[in-house]
């Protein structure tokens, strides 16, 4: 897979690599399966969620 960015969709992001639903629960994005996920960028999730996106988006491209 390329490099996350943080204008994918969350959705797109767990089915191109579906480990990164543990590294995002562990960031506290508990809400990966609601069905905003669908629709919602990393940026737009990570603002929602009062997450830092350069830190989340570190932790997902390692």
């Amino acid at each position: 897979m390329s490099k996350i960015t943080k204008d994918m969709l969350i959705a797109e992001i767990l089915r191109a690599k579906p480990e990164a639903a543990e590294i995002l629960m562990a960031h506290g994005m508990g809400c990966i399966g609601c069905p905003s996920s669908q629709m919602e960028s990393l940026e737009q999730a990570a603002m929602v969620h009062g997450m830092d996106i350069n830190t989340l988006l570190e932790a997902l491209n390692k």
